[in-house]
């Protein structure tokens, strides 16, 4: 996350102050009306993602706590008269001494005996901790004082401050180890999402693959002519699938292409027998989007829209603008067809689970079937 700010100042009145730490990213000289030039500067402020991943981001808030803890507390009582008998510099040394409990408690105790089968061990170790450190205190006051003596002010301030130093620390490393375990289980989602796309994505091609071969072969069978022009616009197209799908994401523009070589392929197998119709309107080509995702649904019309339909259509409809994709394709069929159909195949079934993994949030995906015409919507939110 970045603070970005702009900002247009005349030349003659700019001056840039050379301590200030500000990265200059771009600058830009305009002339306005009359003779006066404006600098326009973008800078950037600063980078709060790079400086929370820093190593020293952690230890550096921590000691920023631990200071406001030791410091206010010094100066709200600094006026404030009490005859504890404790040497001034007590609250401070002693308080180093919680500071570290504190992490002792946090990193080494907690860690080591707070489980299952030695809890009762971390219990007994916190109040030998407590005891010890009770007597450890009234030892080093007479030692440095031997006068000294215990009262009942006194011996409060001594016994009671290593408690919510402990009861914090484990509080502490209840919420760290928390993070910790969530951060684990979004990393193993992520594992587990990544898997799974990728086998997904390594389907689509042999998918592809089984239904234009299909069209081959039938061109082959008709000794057509039209079979060479057929393996040269496959070639085209196994060399886009081969090479250029293998990036998360591409220019959807790249997409539209594969699509129209796909449809004028299926055109070569049909000719005339199937009214084709495909409109493209793309407003932002450097838009990206995921490889393949738009041709389950082309390959789906031909599968069903052909074959004992009387007078097949296959519409398609492409609209991109303002980061926007919306996409609709629909065909008639033969009910009786769709019944014996024994492989229904996984196009539909693969892309709906990309969908869901990829633009979880950011698709809408509509499907219409009312017996004799059979057609999808779907809206996508792109990158650009």
């Amino acid at each position: 996350m970045c603070f970005i700010y702009t900002f247009q100042v005349p030349v003659y009145s700019f001056c840039l102050n050379q301590e200030t730490g500000v990265r200059l990213h771009s600058n830009k000289v305009e002339e306005n009306k009359g003779n006066s030039y404006y600098v326009q500067f973008t800078f950037e402020l600063i980078n709060t993602e790079r400086v929370t991943r820093s190593k020293y981001f952690v230890p550096v808030i921590h000691i920023l706590i631990w200071l406001v803890l030791l410091i206010v507390p010094a100066i709200v009582f600094k006026d404030v008269k009490l005859d504890t008998g404790l040497p001034s510099k007590f609250f401070l040394v002693t308080n180093l001494y919680h500071i570290g409990l504190f992490y002792m408690n946090a990193y080494w105790l907690y860690p080591r005996f707070f489980t299952r089968t030695k809890w009762w061990l971390y219990f007994i170790s916190l109040a030998v901790i407590i005891i010890g450190s009770y007597y450890g205190k009234i030892y080093a006051l007479q030692f440095i004082n031997p006068a000294f003596s215990v009262n009942d002010i006194n011996d409060r301030l001594i016994f009671f401050p290593p408690f919510p130093f402990i009861v914090a620390s484990f509080f502490f490393r209840l919420i760290l180890d928390r993070m910790r375990f969530e951060k684990l289980e979004e990393e193993r989602k992520a594992e587990r999402l990544a898997s799974e796309l990728k086998f997904l994505r390594s389907q689509v091609s042999p998918h592809f693959l089984f239904n234009v071969l299909t069209n081959i072969v039938s061109l082959a069978r008709k000794k057509s002519e039209l079979l060479e022009p057929a393996l040269i616009q496959l070639s085209d197209m196994l060399r886009y699938t081969l090479y250029e799908t293998g990036d998360d994401q591409f220019q959807v523009s790249k997409e539209i292409d594969y699509l129209r070589n796909y449809v004028e392929l299926q055109q070569l197998r049909f000719g005339e027998d199937v009214f084709v119709e495909l409109n493209v309107r793309n407003e932002e080509p450097d838009c990206t989007i995921e490889p393949m995702l738009l041709i389950p649904f082309v390959e789906n019309a031909f599968k069903h829209g052909i074959g004992m339909v009387k007078e097949p259509f296959i519409r398609i409809l492409i609209e991109i603008k303002r980061r926007h994709l919306f996409f609709r394709v629909s065909n008639n069929y033969n009910r009786e067809n769709l019944s014996k159909d024994k492989n229904p195949g996984i196009g539909l079934l693969n892309v709906k689970n990309r969908l869901r993994l990829l633009y979880n949030n950011y698709h809408d995906l509509l499907i219409e079937d009312n017996g004799e015409i059979y057609s999808i919507e779907l809206n996508l939110d792109l990158k650009c």
